[in-house]
């Protein structure tokens, strides 16, 4: 990514609930549907547990949760974006995805001073694409850098 204020990012966006929000195209590995994960004992709630994805063990972190959103038990119209984060392969629990979105960095407000801290941590900014105001989020601070070492 460039400096520069007219330089042009691909983004994924994807819905929880009613909201939308992005992430940068290039973290993201594969799209898959939903598959029932194993709970792990003593996980933090916005964890739903591992799935076995062609041999590894991909932990399952339900963004709605985590960012402190009405959930929804997942059905099979949910989806799991693979993504890589801070060194390490995560699956995103995401109602659903729908565009992929290219994004000019001059377009991007700032996370509105009323948010609380905790928001300011994954929205790194707002911008409105055809009427709809998109969150675009910071996938390296969605797991506490402690967790994220344990993990």
């Amino acid at each position: 990514m460039t400096e520069a204020n007219d330089s042009q990012r691909e983004l994924i966006a994807f819905r929880i609930g009613r909201q939308e929000f992005c992430v940068d195209i290039m973290s993201v590995r594969e799209i898959r549907g939903w598959t029932p994960a194993t709970p792990l004992p003593r996980s933090p709630g916005y964890m739903k547990g591992v799935i076995n994805l062609r041999g590894t063990v991909l932990p399952i972190i339900d963004l709605g949760a985590r960012f402190g959103l009405e959930t929804s038990e997942p059905t099979a119209r949910h989806v799991i974006m693979v993504a890589h984060i801070g060194g390490r392969m995560v699956g995103l629990l995401v109602d659903a995805v729908s565009d992929i979105l290219e994004m000019n960095e001059a377009s991007v407000q700032p996370t509105p001073d009323v948010a609380s801290d905790q928001v300011k941590t994954f929205v790194k900014g707002i911008f409105s694409i055809d009427g709809r105001m998109i969150s675009l989020i910071e996938l390296d601070h969605i797991l506490p850098h402690i967790e994220a070492e344990a993990a």
